[in-house]
């Protein structure tokens, strides 16, 4: 006789696989709304071509026309008419086949023709090997199949990086020619601020805020006592106000040093040895972000004594780092290869999960690295002890740091540590 408990799991089941397929029935329908733009663009190159001097206003007129008709905004067209056109120029058809069967969506889509910009500008220079696109293009549809999109553009980014070889200098140093700030009005008495600058410095902004935000939200002052609060602003909103007192109370002053001398907040960057030393040009990376500017790399590491240094074994896994005490050896070991949560999909960056022993340390779990992983708090709560059978996520680590999930409905979920790869 079947249980209740069977059918609602049998029904649960259902739904999900039901889901699923509905997404990979949308993700075909975009792939041929993209087929559908790509061929309005060869019209309005047809008629750019008959009339080169209104090239501009044809253009315009398009995206207009599409914007009004779908309800967007011109941007999300233009975005989507780039799409199109870099799937239809023939040069990525295993990009394109994955969308066309629903096994990638848009967004997926997106990352990867942002990140390939870098890939096609070096191969249409010559300072890349005619390979390096079909390469790109058959590793962003196994990134993609397995990722989602935020930990898709990670990958791909550095990856382009790396096959593009020197040209990722000469773009950082061009974007960093780029920052700006702007400002336009949100109406109802706001404006939007926009800042144009490094990422990594970006990065570290946002953390020192966000740090700062939750000390406030904890109701503790510099001391660390607990103060009475009556304070409702959300973690944004507190954000946004430290930002604001940051901003019009402080002076610039030679006397603090520059603004790389001040940062408290935490990066974490992987470089070559070679790099650092000024042997190479080779990109450092940001983690969690992508490339990063080898003299941005050397400048960080002069002015910073916490460096640690990693060792990688020849497959790109980091499996060791100099340390004092093996506690701390294991810890900055785990914060290296984790680079983030370790739940499928998740970007939280490590030093702001908890590490948590994969196999319960109450049930004999032992405390090592191929028992240990990052995890978020939102995470970390779906395999805990209290939760209840039917809901509680089970996790299994093997010896490569891949962390196997298992699902209230038995399905299984994997998530491999984020690669280090040297092209030398």
């Amino acid at each position: 006789m079947t249980s209740t408990t069977d059918l609602s799991l049998e029904q649960r089941g259902a739904l999900l696989d039901s889901w699923v397929e509905k997404r990979r029935q949308i993700a075909r329908l975009e792939a041929e709304a993209s087929d559908i733009l790509a061929e309005r663009m060869r019209l309005c190159t047809a008629e750019s071509d008959e009339h080169p001097y209104h090239r501009d206003a044809i253009h315009r007129s398009m995206v207009a026309e599409y914007a009004a008709a779908g309800q967007m905004s011109q941007g999300s067209v233009e975005y989507a008419l780039t799409d199109a056109g870099f799937l239809a120029d023939g040069r990525h058809p295993r990009v394109q086949e994955a969308f066309r069967a629903g096994a990638i969506s848009s967004a997926h889509v997106r990352e990867i023709v942002r990140a390939a910009g870098v890939v096609r500008e070096a191969v249409n220079n010559g300072r890349a090997d005619s390979d390096a696109l079909p390469f790109y293009d058959s590793a962003a549809v196994i990134v993609a199949e397995h990722e989602t999109p935020a930990r898709t553009r990670a990958h791909m980014r550095e990856l382009a990086a790396a096959l593009a070889g020197s040209t990722t200098v000469e773009r950082h140093a061009r974007a960093t020619s780029e920052r700006t700030v702007t400002l336009r009005s949100a109406d109802d008495g706001l404006s939007v601020l926009s800042v144009v600058l490094p990422e990594h410095l970006a990065t570290a902004i946002h953390d020192r805020l966000t740090r700062l935000a939750r000390v406030v939200i904890a109701g503790r002052n510099g001391d660390g006592i607990q103060v009475e609060m009556t304070d409702s602003r959300s973690i944004d909103q507190v954000r946004t106000d430290l930002l604001i007192d940051l901003l019009l109370t402080s002076d610039p002053s030679a006397a603090n040093g520059s603004g790389l001398d001040n940062i408290q907040a935490r990066i974490q960057v992987t470089v070559a040895a070679t790099t650092l030393a000024g042997i190479d040009d080779r990109p450092a990376h940001l983690d969690g972000h992508g490339p990063l500017h080898p003299g941005v790399a050397r400048d960080l590491a002069g002015r910073n004594g916490g460096w640690s240094r990693l060792f990688l074994d020849p497959s790109g896994l980091v499996v060791e780092t100099d340390a004092y005490t093996p506690t701390e050896s294991m810890r900055r070991f785990l914060r290296a290869r984790d680079q983030h949560c370790r739940f499928p999909g998740c970007r939280m960056p490590v030093h702001r999960c908890q590490l948590d022993h994969t196999f319960d340390h109450a049930k004999g779990g032992k405390t090592e690295i191929h028992n240990l992983g990052h995890l978020c708090a939102t995470h970390h709560a779906l395999k805990h002890p209290d939760v209840g059978d039917d809901h509680r996520w089970t996790a299994r680590q093997l010896p490569d740091g891949t962390i196997d999930w298992r699902s209230p409905l038995g399905r299984t979920y994997r998530d491999s540590p984020p690669r280090r790869v040297m092209f030398v």
